[in-house]
């Protein structure tokens, strides 16, 4: 617990809880890094501020850290927190802790925060420290507190069993080499298959309530991955499917990206790249995962598309951060020819 608890004496972190230590709460948020994402999450603060200033001020992160997964330069990003900090300053707002009724309303931008945590300690960068790559575990202890603070809710346990899917394939994402594997020729021996039960189970209970949320869609695509353990087959309709939704209330560049690859998988390589080349291409143009999708389709489509395909795997090289990773794209480009 000393871990979790560290935060509470960080003083440049703690002095945004301006309550008054004597006043006495029937409530509280049993973690300080928690009680402190909510505290982050107010509604006052400007929403496309309030995660990365959450990532940045309660879990650490550098704007180097995180610029590249929103899609932001760091000047960009680093001149948006200075912005908001700023004006918290100026209008004097308070930083109380939420009443137990405020959690609802604040709790999307909390799981949001915790899933980039676990998103950018999964894709650290190498050389990362070892505060971010540790994010991880660390994403997954708060959202099991999330779980326990609001039992009611579905998004909550879909976060859990989302993250509960990718973390048990961990074993199998590289070989006995070292050498990076990609999902769909991983070993399933070698994923948790207690662990995978343990999702599945979260991820049912929370379709109980019916309501559905992007985090619970999300962790459906993952259990019908991970049900090749079970099975020995991707049911890329299925996934298609299940994006088709994601891409209709819930859509974001990861989501397109994977809607497309999923539709070519399931037959239609042209539908996928459609699908990509409706996307901005000013959002896109530094989103490697794009450029490995396109790569990928275009190799798939036919064989004079090989050559924009092997441009696009390289553009996709150059946008590599993990050594692992762009050497095997450099292996796929290589078996273009």
């Amino acid at each position: 617990m000393a871990r979790h608890d560290k935060v509470r004496f960080d003083p440049a972190v703690t002095a945004l809880l301006a309550k008054d230590e004597a006043e006495v709460h029937t409530f509280t948020i049993p973690d300080a890094r928690l009680k402190l994402l909510f505290v982050c999450a107010h509604p006052a603060i400007d929403e496309k501020v309030r995660i990365p200033l959450m990532l940045q001020t309660v879990l650490g992160l550098e704007v180097a850290d995180m610029a590249h997964a929103l899609l932001l330069s760091p000047t960009t990003l680093a001149q948006r927190l200075v912005r908001a900090k700023q004006k918290i300053r100026s209008t004097g707002l308070r930083f109380d802790e939420p009443e137990a009724r405020e959690l609802p309303e604040r709790l999307h931008h909390v799981l949001e925060s915790i899933y980039g945590a676990f998103g950018l300690s999964v894709d650290a960068m190498d050389g990362a420290e070892a505060r971010v790559l540790d994010l991880k575990h660390e994403a997954l202890y708060l959202c099991s507190i999330v779980c326990q603070l609001l039992p009611e809710s579905a998004e909550a346990k879909g976060l859990l069993a989302l993250m509960t899917f990718s973390n048990a394939r961990r074993a199998a994402q590289v070989d006995a080499h070292d050498r990076f594997v990609p999902l769909a020729q991983q070993d399933v021996l070698l994923w948790d298959k207690n662990a995978i039960v343990q999702a599945d189970q979260l991820l049912w209970v929370a379709a109980q309530s019916r309501t559905p949320g992007p985090f619970q869609l999300e962790a459906a695509v993952q259990s019908a991955h991970c049900h090749r353990l079970f099975t020995g087959q991707t049911p890329w309709q299925g996934i298609a499917d299940l994006y088709r939704q994601i891409n209709m209330f819930y859509p974001t560049e990861g989501a397109c990206v994977a809607g497309a690859v999923a539709l070519a998988e399931a037959g239609d390589v042209a539908a996928g790249l459609q699908q990509l080349d409706t996307m901005n291409r000013d959002t896109v143009k530094s989103f490697q995962p794009w450029w490995v999708a396109r790569g990928y389709l275009l190799s798939k489509l036919d064989k004079q598309s090989l050559n924009a395909a092997d441009a696009a795997y390289q553009t996709a090289i150059g946008l590599t951060t993990q050594q692992k990773i762009r050497d095997y794209l450099e292996s796929v480009r290589a078996g273009l020819n």
